[in-house]
């Protein structure tokens, strides 16, 4: 995929992952649109950056429609969504919460889906379009206190796997990027610390993983990447 003008939707965009992918595929002459919940961090994060903002819950269908005719009125295409919206809920099987599960499975998997459905229906109109979902190490082995996070991202597998079934017949790539422990907010939104290590992975890393993914000729498609840390503390 030549990434000069494309169009590219990144969900979760106003930090972490979502933001240093739609600052590299902007660096490679993309037009991006990132989205994020929080409006006022949102703009802070696309000004930084030269992307589009739209706010929108991915977990909301309502939003999810506006989202995916805003990218398509204000760029006049779309090419690629990287599938990046979610958040972690950490606790043991017996301290699990049931609405915060529920809550979590809204955003981590419904709103994946939303997103990529709405997609997919452009890209199949056009004959041509590209989905990365964003998973998890966590996605193919579970841990301690996973219950909730690693059961949805094993259920993103599962629907990426579905998607690239459907979807390779009208030249739609299904990818999915799956990183272990990356260097975010994403531990300390979810309640837990991080211990800092210059060994462990930034988002850059992941960025240049999903980039790279999107570049390569549209002849060919890599299914799953997986990212470690060479050697973390």
């Amino acid at each position: 995929m030549n990434l000069n003008n494309a169009a590219i939707l990144v969900t979760g965009g106003s930090s972490g992952i979502g933001l240093e992918t739609a600052r590299l595929l902007i660096s490679q002459g993309a037009k991006v649109a990132i989205c994020g919940r929080n409006l006022e961090r949102l703009e802070q994060a696309a000004a930084s950056v030269g992307a589009l903002p739209i706010r929108a819950d991915v977990s909301v269908e309502a939003d999810v429609k506006r989202m995916v005719q805003t990218v398509i009125a204000e760029f006049g295409d779309y090419n690629a969504l990287v599938n990046n919206a979610g958040y972690g809920y950490f606790a043991t099987l017996i301290e699990q919460d049931l609405d915060q599960f529920n809550r979590l499975f809204l955003t981590n998997v419904a709103g994946a889906m939303l997103v990529a459905r709405e997609s997919a229906r452009y890209f199949i109109s056009r004959r041509r379009g590209n989905i990365i979902n964003i998973s998890s190490t966590a996605g193919s082995k579970g841990f301690a206190g996973g219950t909730a996070y690693a059961a949805s991202k094993f259920a993103l597998t599962g629907m990426t796997e579905c998607w690239r079934a459907e979807l390779r017949q009208h030249n739609i790539r299904v990818m999915q990027i799956n990183p272990s422990e990356v260097l975010t907010d994403f531990f300390q939104a979810a309640g837990l610390e991080q211990k800092a290590s210059e060994r462990k992975l930034r988002p850059h890393d992941i960025a240049h993983a999903i980039v790279s993914a999107l570049q390569m000729d549209d002849r060919g498609f890599i299914t799953d990447l997986t990212v470690w840390a060479t050697n973390p503390d």
